[in-house]
Protein backbone atom coordinates (compact mmCIF):
# COMPACT_ATOMS: atom_id res chain seq x y z
CA UNK A 1 0.00 0.00 0.00
CA UNK A 2 2.77 2.47 0.28
CA UNK A 3 4.50 2.20 -3.15
CA UNK A 4 7.99 3.34 -3.24
CA UNK A 5 8.38 0.46 0.29
CA UNK A 6 7.02 -2.53 -1.74
CA UNK A 7 9.51 -1.56 -4.35
CA UNK A 8 12.18 -1.22 -2.50
CA UNK A 9 11.49 -4.27 -0.46
CA UNK A 10 10.92 -6.62 -3.71
CA UNK A 11 14.00 -5.54 -5.33
CA UNK A 12 16.23 -6.12 -2.45
CA UNK A 13 14.57 -9.40 -1.26
CA UNK A 14 16.49 -12.49 -0.71
CA UNK A 15 15.47 -16.06 -0.21
CA UNK A 16 18.30 -16.20 2.71
CA UNK A 17 16.87 -13.21 4.42
CA UNK A 18 13.30 -15.69 4.58
CA UNK A 19 15.12 -18.96 5.37
CA UNK A 20 16.69 -16.83 8.16
CA UNK A 21 13.71 -16.13 9.53
CA UNK A 22 12.74 -19.74 9.57
CA UNK A 23 15.77 -20.24 11.15
CA UNK A 24 15.17 -17.72 13.80
CA UNK A 25 11.77 -19.42 14.68
CA UNK A 26 13.05 -22.99 14.52
CA UNK A 27 16.24 -21.92 17.22
CA UNK A 28 13.75 -20.33 19.54
CA UNK A 29 10.66 -22.38 19.76
CA UNK A 30 12.40 -26.00 18.68
CA UNK A 31 10.55 -26.67 15.72
CA UNK A 32 9.58 -24.90 12.60
CA UNK A 33 6.32 -22.79 12.22
CA UNK A 34 3.34 -25.22 12.00
CA UNK A 35 1.91 -22.77 9.26
CA UNK A 36 3.40 -21.08 6.19
CA UNK A 37 5.19 -17.67 7.18
CA UNK A 38 4.58 -15.04 4.29
CA UNK A 39 7.55 -14.15 2.40
CA UNK A 40 6.97 -10.61 3.45
CA UNK A 41 5.15 -8.00 5.67
CA UNK A 42 2.71 -5.94 4.83
CA UNK A 43 3.28 -1.99 5.01
CA UNK A 44 0.42 0.15 5.35
CA UNK A 45 -0.15 3.60 4.87
CA UNK A 46 -1.95 6.22 7.23
CA UNK A 47 -4.68 6.39 4.92
CA UNK A 48 -5.89 2.75 5.17
CA UNK A 49 -4.80 3.11 9.10
CA UNK A 50 -7.41 5.41 9.70
CA UNK A 51 -10.06 4.01 7.64
CA UNK A 52 -9.34 0.79 10.17
CA UNK A 53 -9.19 2.58 13.06
CA UNK A 54 -12.39 4.57 12.37
CA UNK A 55 -14.05 1.39 11.53
CA UNK A 56 -12.59 -0.37 15.07
CA UNK A 57 -13.90 2.32 16.68
CA UNK A 58 -17.43 2.44 15.15
CA UNK A 59 -17.79 -1.79 15.68
CA UNK A 60 -16.70 -0.83 19.83
CA UNK A 61 -19.03 1.92 19.93
CA UNK A 62 -21.86 -0.65 18.46
CA UNK A 63 -20.94 -3.17 21.18
CA UNK A 64 -20.79 -0.98 23.89
CA UNK A 65 -24.69 -0.79 23.18
CA UNK A 66 -25.35 -3.89 22.53
CA UNK A 67 -27.40 -6.53 25.15
CA UNK A 68 -25.20 -9.37 25.50
CA UNK A 69 -27.48 -11.37 27.86
CA UNK A 70 -29.93 -11.25 25.29
CA UNK A 71 -27.60 -12.20 22.60
CA UNK A 72 -26.27 -15.11 25.21
CA UNK A 73 -29.64 -16.59 25.79
CA UNK A 74 -30.70 -16.53 21.90
CA UNK A 75 -27.45 -18.17 20.71
CA UNK A 76 -26.17 -20.08 23.35
CA UNK A 77 -27.58 -23.59 24.87
CA UNK A 78 -28.23 -23.02 28.46
CA UNK A 79 -26.72 -26.22 29.32
CA UNK A 80 -23.27 -24.08 28.28
CA UNK A 81 -23.59 -21.21 29.84
CA UNK A 82 -21.41 -20.32 32.73
CA UNK A 83 -22.93 -20.65 35.74
CA UNK A 84 -20.11 -17.64 36.92
CA UNK A 85 -20.52 -14.12 35.88
CA UNK A 86 -19.32 -13.81 32.55
CA UNK A 87 -17.82 -10.00 33.07
CA UNK A 88 -15.97 -8.24 30.59
CA UNK A 89 -14.24 -9.92 27.83
CA UNK A 90 -10.36 -9.08 27.87
CA UNK A 91 -9.18 -9.33 24.91
CA UNK A 92 -10.80 -8.65 21.04
CA UNK A 93 -10.07 -9.71 17.56
CA UNK A 94 -11.90 -7.57 14.41
CA UNK A 95 -10.76 -8.90 11.02
CA UNK A 96 -10.85 -6.76 7.97
CA UNK A 97 -10.28 -8.12 4.15
CA UNK A 98 -8.37 -5.14 2.58
CA UNK A 99 -11.04 -4.73 -0.27
CA UNK A 100 -11.94 -2.76 -3.20
CA UNK A 101 -15.22 -0.95 -3.72
CA UNK A 102 -16.82 -0.25 -6.58
CA UNK A 103 -15.38 2.99 -7.23
CA UNK A 104 -11.60 0.57 -6.72
CA UNK A 105 -10.65 2.52 -3.77
CA UNK A 106 -9.34 0.31 -0.77
CA UNK A 107 -11.44 -0.26 1.88
CA UNK A 108 -11.53 -2.35 5.09
CA UNK A 109 -14.54 -4.44 5.33
CA UNK A 110 -15.37 -6.64 8.20
CA UNK A 111 -14.95 -10.51 8.17
CA UNK A 112 -15.80 -11.33 11.53
CA UNK A 113 -15.13 -10.57 15.00
CA UNK A 114 -14.18 -12.58 17.77
CA UNK A 115 -13.87 -12.24 21.61
CA UNK A 116 -11.48 -14.80 22.18
CA UNK A 117 -7.36 -14.40 22.26
CA UNK A 118 -5.64 -14.81 19.07
CA UNK A 119 -1.35 -15.01 18.73
CA UNK A 120 -0.83 -12.13 21.47
CA UNK A 121 2.94 -13.68 21.70
CA UNK A 122 3.71 -14.98 18.37
CA UNK A 123 3.25 -11.76 16.78
CA UNK A 124 5.48 -9.78 18.62
CA UNK A 125 8.00 -12.11 17.79
CA UNK A 126 7.40 -11.98 14.13
CA UNK A 127 7.93 -8.50 13.38
CA UNK A 128 11.05 -8.64 15.47
CA UNK A 129 11.93 -11.80 13.29
CA UNK A 130 11.13 -9.81 10.07
CA UNK A 131 13.58 -7.09 11.10
CA UNK A 132 16.16 -9.13 12.63
CA UNK A 133 16.21 -11.06 8.91
CA UNK A 134 15.39 -8.02 6.68
CA UNK A 135 17.16 -5.26 6.22
CA UNK A 136 15.22 -3.99 3.26
CA UNK A 137 12.53 -3.35 6.17
CA UNK A 138 12.94 0.61 7.41
CA UNK A 139 13.90 0.54 10.63
CA UNK A 140 11.97 3.95 11.28
CA UNK A 141 8.67 5.60 10.68
CA UNK A 142 7.05 2.51 10.96
CA UNK A 143 5.13 1.03 14.02
CA UNK A 144 3.43 -2.58 14.34
CA UNK A 145 2.34 -2.03 18.40
CA UNK A 146 -0.46 0.59 18.89
CA UNK A 147 -1.31 2.84 21.81
CA UNK A 148 2.68 3.74 22.10
CA UNK A 149 3.53 0.30 23.21
CA UNK A 150 6.77 -0.54 23.20
CA UNK A 151 8.12 -4.16 23.34
CA UNK A 152 8.42 -3.86 27.30
CA UNK A 153 5.42 -2.21 27.90
CA UNK A 154 3.19 -4.11 25.76
CA UNK A 155 4.83 -7.58 27.66
CA UNK A 156 3.61 -6.08 31.05
CA UNK A 157 0.22 -4.91 30.01
CA UNK A 158 -0.45 -8.80 28.67
CA UNK A 159 1.32 -9.95 32.08
CA UNK A 160 -1.40 -8.01 34.03
CA UNK A 161 -3.86 -8.99 32.37
CA UNK A 162 -3.01 -12.82 32.33
CA UNK A 163 -1.97 -13.26 35.57
CA UNK A 164 -3.47 -10.54 36.84
CA UNK A 165 -1.71 -10.46 40.64
CA UNK A 166 -1.21 -14.82 41.00
CA UNK A 167 2.27 -16.11 40.79
CA UNK A 168 2.68 -18.08 36.57
CA UNK A 169 2.71 -21.32 38.38
CA UNK A 170 -0.91 -20.90 39.18
CA UNK A 171 -1.87 -19.62 36.08
CA UNK A 172 -2.41 -22.22 32.71
CA UNK A 173 -2.49 -21.83 28.75
CA UNK A 174 -5.20 -24.24 28.69
CA UNK A 175 -5.81 -26.55 25.21
CA UNK A 176 -6.74 -29.51 23.91
CA UNK A 177 -3.84 -31.42 22.70
CA UNK A 178 -1.68 -27.98 22.53
CA UNK A 179 1.40 -30.04 20.59
CA UNK A 180 -1.31 -31.03 18.33
CA UNK A 181 -1.99 -27.93 17.37
CA UNK A 182 -1.63 -25.26 14.21
CA UNK A 183 -1.06 -22.18 16.88
CA UNK A 184 0.87 -24.14 19.21
CA UNK A 185 3.62 -22.13 18.25
CA UNK A 186 1.81 -18.95 20.20
CA UNK A 187 1.76 -21.27 23.01
CA UNK A 188 5.31 -21.69 23.33
CA UNK A 189 5.84 -17.83 22.62
CA UNK A 190 3.39 -17.57 25.52
CA UNK A 191 5.23 -20.00 28.16
CA UNK A 192 8.68 -17.92 27.41
CA UNK A 193 7.17 -14.86 28.15
CA UNK A 194 5.21 -15.34 30.98
CA UNK A 195 6.34 -18.80 32.34
CA UNK A 196 3.15 -20.39 32.64
CA UNK A 197 2.98 -24.07 31.64
CA UNK A 198 1.03 -25.01 28.68
CA UNK A 199 -1.40 -27.68 29.79
CA UNK A 200 -4.23 -30.37 27.45
CA UNK A 201 -7.63 -30.03 29.01
CA UNK A 202 -7.37 -33.50 29.61
CA UNK A 203 -4.62 -33.39 32.14
CA UNK A 204 -6.78 -30.74 34.40
CA UNK A 205 -7.64 -32.41 37.68
CA UNK A 206 -11.28 -31.43 39.12
CA UNK A 207 -11.75 -31.82 43.45
CA UNK A 208 -14.83 -29.51 44.44
CA UNK A 209 -14.71 -26.75 42.67
CA UNK A 210 -10.94 -26.73 42.87
CA UNK A 211 -8.79 -27.50 39.56
CA UNK A 212 -4.90 -28.27 39.96
CA UNK A 213 -2.22 -29.55 37.14
CA UNK A 214 0.60 -31.60 38.09
CA UNK A 215 4.21 -30.12 37.69
CA UNK A 216 7.53 -32.33 38.72
CA UNK A 217 5.68 -34.15 40.21
CA UNK A 218 3.50 -32.05 42.42
CA UNK A 219 -0.26 -31.42 42.40
CA UNK A 220 -0.06 -27.42 41.95
CA UNK A 221 -3.37 -25.37 42.79
CA UNK A 222 -5.19 -23.80 38.96
CA UNK A 223 -6.45 -20.25 39.85
CA UNK A 224 -6.28 -18.31 36.72
CA UNK A 225 -7.07 -20.28 32.75
CA UNK A 226 -5.93 -18.47 29.88
CA UNK A 227 -8.43 -20.41 27.85
CA UNK A 228 -7.50 -21.43 24.41
CA UNK A 229 -9.95 -24.20 23.53
CA UNK A 230 -11.96 -23.33 20.82
CA UNK A 231 -15.43 -24.83 21.19
CA UNK A 232 -15.30 -26.41 17.27
CA UNK A 233 -12.16 -28.41 18.81
CA UNK A 234 -13.92 -29.68 21.86
CA UNK A 235 -16.95 -30.78 20.14
CA UNK A 236 -14.92 -32.47 17.31
CA UNK A 237 -13.98 -35.21 20.12
CA UNK A 238 -16.54 -36.90 20.98
CA UNK A 239 -15.36 -39.32 23.30
CA UNK A 240 -12.98 -36.68 24.74
CA UNK A 241 -12.29 -38.02 28.55
CA UNK A 242 -11.99 -34.86 30.87
CA UNK A 243 -11.86 -34.19 34.41
CA UNK A 244 -14.50 -31.36 34.63
CA UNK A 245 -16.50 -29.63 32.00
CA UNK A 246 -15.67 -26.02 30.87
CA UNK A 247 -19.34 -24.85 31.89
CA UNK A 248 -18.79 -26.23 35.43
CA UNK A 249 -18.64 -23.57 38.43
CA UNK A 250 -15.71 -23.48 39.72
CA UNK A 251 -13.49 -21.95 42.05
CA UNK A 252 -11.02 -20.45 38.81
CA UNK A 253 -11.08 -17.17 36.79
CA UNK A 254 -11.17 -17.68 33.25
CA UNK A 255 -8.83 -15.46 30.97
CA UNK A 256 -11.40 -14.73 29.42
CA UNK A 257 -14.79 -16.54 30.49
CA UNK A 258 -16.01 -19.28 27.79
CA UNK A 259 -19.57 -17.40 27.63
CA UNK A 260 -17.65 -14.60 25.70
CA UNK A 261 -16.69 -17.02 22.40
CA UNK A 262 -20.29 -17.17 21.57
CA UNK A 263 -21.38 -13.32 22.77
CA UNK A 264 -18.95 -11.74 20.45
CA UNK A 265 -18.64 -13.29 17.75
CA UNK A 266 -20.12 -13.52 13.75
CA UNK A 267 -23.32 -14.18 15.25
CA UNK A 268 -23.72 -10.38 16.09
CA UNK A 269 -22.62 -9.25 12.81
CA UNK A 270 -26.46 -8.42 11.45
CA UNK A 271 -26.62 -6.34 14.61
CA UNK A 272 -23.76 -4.16 13.30
CA UNK A 273 -23.72 -1.42 10.81
CA UNK A 274 -20.96 0.91 9.07
CA UNK A 275 -19.74 1.73 5.88
CA UNK A 276 -16.84 -1.15 6.52
CA UNK A 277 -19.14 -3.95 7.56
CA UNK A 278 -21.19 -5.92 5.03
CA UNK A 279 -24.73 -6.64 4.95
CA UNK A 280 -26.00 -9.38 6.90
CA UNK A 281 -28.50 -11.92 7.53
CA UNK A 282 -29.67 -14.64 10.11
CA UNK A 283 -30.78 -16.98 7.95
CA UNK A 284 -33.88 -17.45 9.24
CA UNK A 285 -34.31 -13.98 8.19
CA UNK A 286 -32.93 -14.00 4.77
CA UNK A 287 -35.34 -11.52 2.17
CA UNK A 288 -36.38 -13.98 -0.61
CA UNK A 289 -35.69 -11.40 -3.27
CA UNK A 290 -31.73 -11.24 -2.35
CA UNK A 291 -29.35 -12.57 -5.23
CA UNK A 292 -27.60 -15.04 -3.86
CA UNK A 293 -24.56 -14.90 -6.15
CA UNK A 294 -23.67 -11.43 -3.93
CA UNK A 295 -23.70 -13.65 -0.62
CA UNK A 296 -21.30 -16.48 1.02
CA UNK A 297 -22.98 -18.53 3.46
CA UNK A 298 -21.21 -18.86 7.05
CA UNK A 299 -21.60 -21.13 10.45
CA UNK A 300 -21.91 -18.23 13.03
CA UNK A 301 -19.44 -20.65 15.07
CA UNK A 302 -16.48 -22.05 13.31
CA UNK A 303 -12.97 -21.25 12.86
CA UNK A 304 -10.10 -21.18 10.37
CA UNK A 305 -13.03 -20.72 7.46
CA UNK A 306 -14.79 -24.11 8.01
CA UNK A 307 -18.19 -24.87 7.18
CA UNK A 308 -18.03 -21.53 4.62
CA UNK A 309 -19.91 -21.79 1.53
CA UNK A 310 -18.76 -19.16 -1.53
CA UNK A 311 -21.51 -19.85 -3.89
CA UNK A 312 -24.83 -20.69 -1.67
CA UNK A 313 -27.94 -21.53 -3.35
CA UNK A 314 -31.82 -22.33 -2.37
CA UNK A 315 -31.49 -25.73 -2.58
CA UNK A 316 -28.97 -25.80 -0.05
CA UNK A 317 -30.09 -23.24 2.45
CA UNK A 318 -33.52 -24.96 2.17
CA UNK A 319 -31.80 -28.11 3.24
CA UNK A 320 -30.34 -26.60 6.47
CA UNK A 321 -32.22 -27.24 9.32
CA UNK A 322 -30.63 -24.93 12.41
CA UNK A 323 -31.12 -22.04 10.07
CA UNK A 324 -30.46 -19.89 13.34
CA UNK A 325 -26.86 -20.81 13.74
CA UNK A 326 -25.99 -19.52 9.87
CA UNK A 327 -25.61 -16.32 8.21
CA UNK A 328 -25.33 -14.86 4.48
CA UNK A 329 -22.95 -12.05 4.03
CA UNK A 330 -22.43 -10.24 1.50
CA UNK A 331 -19.20 -10.50 -0.71
CA UNK A 332 -16.62 -8.35 -0.92
CA UNK A 333 -13.70 -8.18 -3.20
CA UNK A 334 -10.05 -8.64 -1.75
CA UNK A 335 -7.76 -6.41 -3.48
CA UNK A 336 -4.77 -8.06 -4.82
CA UNK A 337 -2.41 -5.40 -3.86
CA UNK A 338 0.84 -6.76 -2.42
CA UNK A 339 3.05 -6.95 -5.77
CA UNK A 340 4.85 -10.49 -5.27
CA UNK A 341 7.55 -11.80 -6.72
CA UNK A 342 5.65 -14.25 -8.89
CA UNK A 343 2.91 -13.98 -11.70
CA UNK A 344 -0.26 -12.89 -9.20
CA UNK A 345 -0.10 -10.43 -6.53
CA UNK A 346 -1.29 -11.01 -2.78
CA UNK A 347 -4.14 -10.27 -0.88
CA UNK A 348 -4.60 -9.34 2.57
CA UNK A 349 -6.61 -9.62 5.68
CA UNK A 350 -5.98 -7.70 8.84
CA UNK A 351 -6.99 -8.69 12.07
CA UNK A 352 -6.30 -5.94 15.02
CA UNK A 353 -5.80 -7.19 18.37
CA UNK A 354 -7.37 -5.80 21.43
CA UNK A 355 -6.49 -6.23 24.92
CA UNK A 356 -8.83 -5.08 27.67
CA UNK A 357 -7.66 -1.80 29.94
CA UNK A 358 -9.22 -2.26 33.75
CA UNK A 359 -8.20 1.52 34.53
CA UNK A 360 -10.02 2.78 31.17
CA UNK A 361 -12.61 0.31 31.18
CA UNK A 362 -12.28 -0.69 27.72
CA UNK A 363 -11.06 -2.72 24.84
CA UNK A 364 -7.75 -0.97 23.23
CA UNK A 365 -5.45 -2.15 19.98
CA UNK A 366 -2.57 -3.37 21.01
CA UNK A 367 -1.01 -5.21 17.52
CA UNK A 368 -1.75 -6.55 14.64
CA UNK A 369 -2.02 -10.44 12.77
CA UNK A 370 -1.91 -10.06 9.22
CA UNK A 371 -2.89 -13.04 6.86
CA UNK A 372 -1.86 -13.13 3.21
CA UNK A 373 -3.60 -15.34 0.19
CA UNK A 374 -3.58 -15.73 -3.87
CA UNK A 375 -7.05 -17.73 -3.22
CA UNK A 376 -10.75 -17.27 -2.60
CA UNK A 377 -10.08 -17.72 0.80
CA UNK A 378 -7.30 -16.11 3.26
CA UNK A 379 -6.78 -18.34 5.71
CA UNK A 380 -3.40 -20.36 7.08
CA UNK A 381 -5.04 -23.89 6.46
CA UNK A 382 -5.57 -23.05 2.87
CA UNK A 383 -1.80 -20.97 2.34
CA UNK A 384 -0.26 -24.11 1.67
CA UNK A 385 1.27 -24.91 -2.06
CA UNK A 386 2.28 -20.88 -2.87
CA UNK A 387 4.74 -17.95 -2.01
CA UNK A 388 4.36 -15.01 -0.81
CA UNK A 389 1.17 -15.92 0.96
CA UNK A 390 0.61 -17.18 5.30
CA UNK A 391 1.26 -15.71 7.97
CA UNK A 392 2.28 -12.07 8.40
CA UNK A 393 2.37 -8.92 10.25
CA UNK A 394 1.71 -5.51 9.42
CA UNK A 395 4.21 -2.32 9.58
CA UNK A 396 2.17 1.20 9.97
CA UNK A 397 3.36 4.84 8.72
CA UNK A 398 3.73 6.78 11.35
Amino acid sequence: MISKVRESFNAGFKDAYYEGLQQEVLKTFGEPCPFRISETPVFIDRDMKKKVMDACDAILSQLDNLDFESVRQRFMPKQLQSPTPVGEPHFLGIDFGICEDENGELSPQLIELQAFPSLFFYQPFLAKAFLNNYPTIPKDGFHYFFGGHTEETYLETMRKVILGDEAPEHVILMEIFPNAQKTRIDFWATKQALGIEVVCMTKVIKEGRQLFYEKDGRKVPIRRIYNRVIFDDLYQFKDLKTNFNIFDDLDVTWITNPDWFFMISKCIMPMLSHESIPQSYYLDEVPKDIDLKQFVLKPLFSFAGKGVNLEPTWNLLNTIKDMKNYMLQKKVTYSPLIKTMGERNSRVELRILFVRDEKEGRLKPVINLTRMGKGGMINVSHNTNDTWIGSSISFFEE
